[in-house]
């Protein structure tokens, strides 16, 4: 190799000679034209850089395009910048706040006199389609900090001179430009402006300048930015279809929950609510009664001296609720752990007795700020199927992988996909390094023998062990967090629990952590959305609804819902002097799985007229043909929902 040159070693491992000083954009070109066209950045030994950054040393470099996940996050960094820059031609005295990106977007948090409104952020898009077809050079600016404390002085930009006191006067500031408009900002970006081709701005929202509440309010304009139109034209849709599939919309129009400033974050179940809450509590005791599991109840309030005890104070007692009784702080439990280890605790245990499998449906308390608190997804108190297993240390996988089982055959009912991901030691943790690489071990054996394909979330296991969650997919492929089944020595260890071993020796167990719901009344709202409120006949609230022709078919009707009744079928006739096409109607828009007309015909032929929802046509059947049908969608719980 030429000495006066430097190497470039590229990812298929292939190794170039360039001129020190060879800018990215020339070694993409060196490659190919089209490659050259189509290039956006450079990964240059890892670090994301511009591609007019001049490589002066041997390296490694990828060069980067928009079909990548590094050059359609830069897209939406320098759509950002594109949103200010409007916002600032549009208004004048505007102060920035901070433009990052987020999932699918970004945003940026400005102050300025004029009320931000959805309905005005079509001028802004209009002026950010001007920016783009001038197709601007973004250029990155080094200084020094004098240099931009001035400028950004200047402007009278104070939440820029702010983010410049947390650096270091001696670190040398990047600024990007692109023509009048300059911003503080690390990059890197786009060439220009010109390559942002397919964006929207979606709202405007209120934001505590850095997330402090004792900081002023800035107004955040949310934006939406892809590498084309069509993936922006299925996102909009995406949106479309997740508003009216949003289960607080649904909730109230299905009359399932509702919410209370008497208690807020916290939900009430109406009756229709509470039904299914009820079919999932059952379903889930069915299971575990078969896989042996014994259901428990402990008390919502416990002293503060416990949750010491647990560990639970040093790392959660800010969400934690307090009140005092007789002189002594007593705190509303966040989590069903410890009362459990109580349990554990007051009977003697011999080997041969474990593993001990201890279920409950723990309602639990957490303190959310009222800003973060979102329907039933996120809120103050909730029920938890927790369950807890206490085992010897040779029956931790095979007991892992009875809780896979159960997990798998609950998802495949509501016919969720789902993805696993293992999480490690995290920073914060308890106990010593050999507990945590038996544990680790233990769950990566697990998740080998069973073929699981796992992603590795490295640092963010619990404080007191590892564990391994489930992320379920919904009808529009959005992933949840859900079950969670997590490896435990600390607590053992914390409460003195104890068994006694083969040799009539106290030795401690270990506890499984189990979740299969998570937060029953999140796994709700997640369903709703999932069903888009159409669920299953098991699931359904009110399964069939009678509506007589007229008044003289009552008593057929009144004959039928007795006999389904009997059956277990959740059945109502509507005796309203309602037309029938009104009744129809508002069966269809309670989603109710099926729609029973009963007249003469089927009267004479003990038959039922019967609309599946989402169905255009009717069918005649006979009367015990779909009474077996529902029973068996009822009993099986194998019903598919149309939506």
């Amino acid at each position: 190799m030429d000495k006066k040159k430097i190497n470039i070693q590229f990812p298929d491992g292939q190794i170039k000679s360039f001129a020190p000083g060879t800018t990215v954009e020339e070694i993409a070109g060196s490659i190919s034209s089209s490659l050259k066209k189509e290039a956006v950045a450079g990964k240059l030994n890892e670090q994301l850089v511009d591609l007019s950054c001049k490589v002066e040393a041997d390296a490694s470099l990828s060069i980067l395009t928009l079909n990548s996940e590094e050059g359609l996050h830069m897209l939406r960094h320098s759509s950002a910048h594109v949103l200010a820059q409007a916002l600032k031609r549009i208004y004048g005295n505007v102060q920035l706040g901070i433009g990052p990106v987020i999932e699918d977007g970004f945003y940026y948090d400005v102050k300025l006199d004029h009320h931000l409104t959805s309905n005005g952020l079509l001028a802004i898009e209009k002026e950010m389609k001007k920016i783009v077809g001038e197709n601007l050079k973004i250029q990155r600016i080094e200084v020094s900090y004098e240099e931009a404390e001035k400028l950004f002085t200047e402007k009278n930009e104070q939440f820029k001179l702010e983010i410049l006191q947390d650096l270091p006067p001696s670190e040398t500031i990047t600024l990007y430009q692109q023509g009048e408009f300059i911003d503080l900002c690390r990059g890197p970006h786009l060439p220009s402006t010109g390559w942002i081709k397919a964006f929207k701005l979606t709202r405007v929202s209120g934001a505590y300048w850095r997330g402090d509440n004792q900081n002023e309010v800035l107004q955040r304009v949310y934006g939406v930015s892809f590498k084309k139109q069509k993936d922006l034209t299925d996102y909009l849709h995406f949106l479309e279809e997740a508003a009216k599939r949003d289960h607080r919309k649904l909730g109230k129009q299905l009359e399932l929950f509702m919410f209370s400033e008497e208690a807020p974050g916290m939900p009430f179940y109406l009756p229709k609510g509470q039904t299914i809450r009820n079919e999932l509590e059952r379903f889930s005791r069915e299971l575990q009664s078969q896989a042996a599991y014994e259901e428990v109840r402990t008390p919502f309030m416990m002293n503060q001296q416990l949750w010491e005890e647990s560990g639970h104070w040093d790392h959660y007692h800010e969400n934690m609720y307090f009140t005092e009784v007789e002189h002594k702080k007593f705190a509303l439990k966040p989590m069903n752990c410890p009362g459990h280890m109580l349990i554990f605790k007051n009977s003697l245990y011999s080997y041969r007795d474990l593993p001990v499998r201890m279920a409950e449906f723990g309602q639990v308390h957490r303190h959310e700020y009222s800003g973060a608190l979102n329907g039933m997804l996120r809120v103050r108190t909730f029920c938890q199927d927790d369950a807890h297993i206490f085992v010897r240390e040779d029956q931790i996988e095979s007991e892992i992988k009875k809780v896979f089982d159960l997990i798998d055959r609950v998802y495949r009912t509501f016919g969720f996909d789902y993805s696993v991901e293992l999480s490690t030691r995290p920073e914060d943790s308890l106990g010593n390094d050999a507990f945590w690489e038996v544990s680790e071990g233990a769950l990566k054996n697990v998740l080998r023998d069973l073929n699981v394909d796992y992603s590795l979330n490295e640092g963010d296991g619990a404080f007191y062990g590892p564990k391994i969650d489930f992320h379920i997919k919904d009808a529009l492929k959005r992933s949840h967090q859900c079950a969670t089944i997590q490896l435990d020595f600390q607590m053992p260890e914390k409460f003195d629990l104890t068994y006694i071993n083969e040799r009539n020796e106290k030795v401690r167990p270990v506890v499984i952590h189990r979740a299969i719901f998570g937060s029953i009344d999140r796994f709700f709202g997640i369903l709703i959305e999932h069903f888009a409120g159409a669920f299953p006949v098991w699931l359904a609230p009110i399964q069939a609804q009678i509506i007589p022709v007229s008044q003289v078919h009552l008593d057929y009707c009144l004959k039928i819902e007795a006999e389904l009744k009997q059956f277990g079928v959740r059945v109502k006739i509507d005796k309203s002097d309602e037309k029938m096409g009104y009744k129809i109607r508002k069966a269809q828009m309670q989603k109710i799985p099926y729609i029973l007309v009963l007249g003469d015909k089927e009267m004479d032929e003990r038959a039922v007229n019967v609309r599946r929802y989402g169905a255009q046509q009717s069918e005649s059947v006979l009367f015990k043909d779909f009474k077996e049908k529902v029973w068996r969608q009822i009993t099986e719980r194998s019903d598919e929902p149309r939506q």
